[in-house]
């Protein structure tokens, strides 16, 4: 290899690296780990911490519940960690606003196996706008814990889940909308979800 080639392949992998240095100074943590500081809790479903996560659990009344952040986020990379320990119905939404319980906006699903994980779901709207392929159900490790990221930028929307592309999609309403994020408890009770990371890195358009 010539010198002049062996340089301008090392400055290439040097600036890769401190593009993603900077792009991981850049996330924000959402959650801290101690407690719900940032959010507001929505309906009356258990949200607390246990031991550093953020628990999400059914309550008496077994309605839907949800924990929103104060802040509304726009385009953005977020990856969220979790375990489902009981059902694990939940879901992550963005570009959302909540009056009592009532949710509009999107929905990046968590669900038992086979219940479309990392599909978009558009709440008071259109309902289902993609799932994955009946093949990508396989890449939830139900009972264990999943990394799943949510990529939005504009109207484009692409979930990842446990390293593996589960959807794209195009939206010009997504692309208009801007809110809050928010996890999700499903109604209907007996769901427990944990997580022990939600992190974000904010994006241009």
């Amino acid at each position: 290899m010539t010198k002049p080639l062996f340089k301008l392949i090392l400055g290439a992998c040097i600036l890769l690296g401190a593009s993603q240095t900077f792009a991981q100074k850049k996330a924000i943590s959402l959650f801290n780990g101690k407690n719900l500081d940032g959010w507001k809790v929505y309906g009356t479903e258990k949200w607390y911490v246990d031991k550093g996560e953020l628990v999400c659990e059914s309550g008496p009344d077994k309605e839907y519940g949800y924990l929103g952040t104060d802040k509304d986020y726009k385009n953005f990379e977020l990856t969220v960690v979790f375990k489902q320990e009981a059902n694990g119905n939940s879901g992550v939404f963005f570009h959302s606003s909540l009056e009592g319980t009532k949710i509009t906006g999107w929905q990046a699903e968590v669900a038992p196996p086979n219940q479309h994980t990392g599909g978009i779901y558009e709440s008071y709207g259109r309902g289902w706008l993609i799932k994955p392929d009946q093949e990508k159900e396989q890449y939830l490790k139900m009972g264990e814990w999943n990394t799943m990221k949510v990529r939005v930028v504009g109207d484009s929307v692409t979930t990842w889940l446990n390293g593996h592309e589960m959807i794209q999609l195009k939206d010009d309403k997504i692309g208009a909308a801007n809110g809050q994020i928010a996890l999700q408890i499903h109604s209907g009770g007996g769901i427990k979800v944990r997580w022990k990371s939600v992190k974000l890195v904010p994006l241009k358009s």
